[in-house]
């Protein structure tokens, strides 16, 4: 496979963070439309209850196959790799199958004149992901040669798509949100389909050509010598030669693991909303309103982070190999990944200090500019969002770090940390029950914090072991420099001074810049030779595409 892989996970990252810039932005203002033409009761049923559902059902059928059909796909045999993906399907039918029933007939029932709408919204969710997950073949095929700015175009018509038709049916018939929201979820996931293999299907078409010399090659069709799919039919199962098994047994082995590990992650990723789900501490319309919270509070984990998180794991899982020691590898690969996962561990950690000390002078001027004083009239958001940046870094840290434990564990590692997992899973249940109970919604925040210290302290141990008795130091990256941890101390007093003492809420801002700025300026001169490298290869990219 000729393409860069480190260029396209960078490229993958910067992408998938203005999509999630994007996202995040079309999700707020829905929010915001929604709580004033329909309800908080009704943005609770959506954003809590029928999202769970679908993320519920996606992420154990989804994740533990893609990521194992993601691992060395240089090494594929791709129609082992696409029976493999295919078995996503048939599992989201059946979680699906007892998901929908329990959401419906177990689950704390909503107002009578919802029931219907909850109903169609539960029974779209599981079609619209069943549609999803026969997209994931092409998605896979799509990630694995390097296509990032398809991803980034058919997911940004996907999310439009879904925002518009939403709105269109919510401005005629206010009284039917829930139903709109189902129309739009099924209806987007078709449109995602329909454009993922209308795109191969021409590009599949036209490679054909310029393999046989027919149409002139391209930039888009460079370096596929070894793309191996010759017709759109090969992207369902039993279509594509093979002469050897139907699966992959290594893979077979590594999805097992996986699986058990996305079990214990979803818990541990959606644990408060599972909590609130299964045991209503708070109502729907308390619900919305932690749910708004929660989700500005994760402005950063979500467009900036897990774009991050992503693009690291499928780099890692390219340059080193699960089941051979450090020492026996491609030492260029090892420099290159270990120097990788330095600057990575800088950059998030930078990040996630400077949301905790602006955080806190911040946090209801921006509840006050989203939501006006009908959100800030009690001091719960303002209280919750202070506590949330406290978690954001820990969160940052975790992806990186956690990212490269599972792009290197070989499959009796990850085995072994599934039984850790499972402690993690257990503690962090009945540490936010209690948590809750005492202290109310900032009890899920706070059992988030000890969660991912957990989980940090043992990626932190996997890989000072991984690299023991080498000359990589790769977690040095953890720790700030003195000049950028006194600028964040002097911004920290400052901006909460500001706060206390100026009433006027355009000066707060504009001394609550200064210092933002003055924060980055510090750290860019820190980190010169990572910007200069950046800037290096933005050039040499440039000066590629003139040429």
């Amino acid at each position: 496979m000729g393409r860069n892989i480190l260029k396209s996970s960078v490229q993958n990252a910067s992408f998938s963070i203005i999509f999630q810039i994007l996202f995040r932005c079309i999700t707020f203002v829905l929010n915001a439309f929604i709580i004033r033409t329909v309800g908080q009761e009704v943005l609770g049923i959506m954003n809590v209850r029928l999202l769970l559902l679908e993320s519920t059902i996606l992420f154990l059928s989804h994740e533990p196959l893609m990521k194992a059909c993601l691992t060395d796909t240089k090494s594929h045999n791709w129609a082992q790799v696409i029976n493999q993906i295919w078995l996503s399907v048939p599992i989201t039918a059946c979680l699906s199958l007892v998901l929908v029933y329990i959401w419906i007939n177990v689950l704390s029932p909503t107002d009578d004149i919802y029931i219907s709408q909850y109903r169609l919204g539960c029974y779209s969710i599981a079609l619209s992901c069943i549609i999803e997950q026969m997209t994931q073949n092409v998605v896979l095929v799509a990630q694995s040669y390097c296509f990032v700015k398809l991803k980034v175009v058919l997911e940004t018509i996907y999310i439009v798509s879904r925002t518009v038709i939403f709105v269109f049916i919510v401005v005629k018939h206010p009284n039917d949100a829930i139903n709109a929201f189902s129309i739009a979820q099924l209806g987007s996931a078709i449109i995602l389909c329909l454009s993922y293999y209308g795109f191969f299907f021409w590009y599949i078409t036209r490679l054909n050509l310029v393999k046989a010399g027919i149409a002139l090659k391209s930039s888009l069709f460079m370096d596929m010598n070894d793309f191996p799919f010759s017709s759109i039919m090969e992207f369902f199962p039993g279509i594509m030669k093979n002469s050897e098994r139907i699966l992959n047994q290594d893979l077979c082995l590594l999805t097992i693991s996986f699986a058990k590990q996305s079990i214990i992650k979803q818990i541990l990723t959606e644990g408060e909303r599972y909590v609130m789900t299964v045991s209503p501490v708070l109502t729907f319309s308390q619900q919305s309103m932690y749910d708004i919270v929660n989700n500005l509070g994760s402005l950063a984990a979500r467009f900036i982070f897990r774009p991050i998180e992503e693009s690291a794991y499928f780099y890692f899982t390219q340059m080193i190999k699960r089941d051979e020691p450090v020492d026996k590898q491609d030492q260029r690969n090892i420099s290159e990944s270990a120097n990788v996962l330095s600057h990575l561990c800088n950059i998030v950690t930078s990040i996630g200090l400077i949301v905790v000390v602006f955080g806190q002078s911040y946090s209801h001027t921006l509840l006050y500019l989203y939501g006006g004083k009908k959100l800030v009239e009690n001091t719960l958001p303002v209280t919750l969002l202070r506590f949330h940046s406290f978690a954001i870094v820990l969160l940052a840290i975790n992806g990186v770090t956690e990212g490269y434990v599972f792009a290197t564990m070989n499959n009796k590692q990850l085995d072994k940390y599934n039984y850790i997992m499972v402690l993690f899973s257990i503690s962090f249940l009945v540490i936010s029950y209690v948590l809750t109970n005492v202290l109310g919604p900032v009890g899920f925040i706070l059992a988030n914090c000890v969660n991912m210290l957990a989980r940090i302290t043992h990626s932190l141990i996997y890989i000072n072991k991984k690299y023991k008795g080498t000359i990589y130091k790769p977690l040095e990256g953890l720790i700030p420099s003195k000049k950028f941890l006194l600028i964040l101390v002097v911004s920290g007093v400052a901006t909460k001074t500001s706060e206390s003492l100026i009433s006027s809420l355009i000066i707060h801002i504009l001394i609550g810049a200064l210092f933002f700025l003055s924060s980055v300026a510090v750290w860019a001169i820190d980190n010169k030779s990572v910007l200069k490298l950046g800037y290096d290869k933005y050039k040499r990219r440039m000066s590629i595409k003139n040429d």
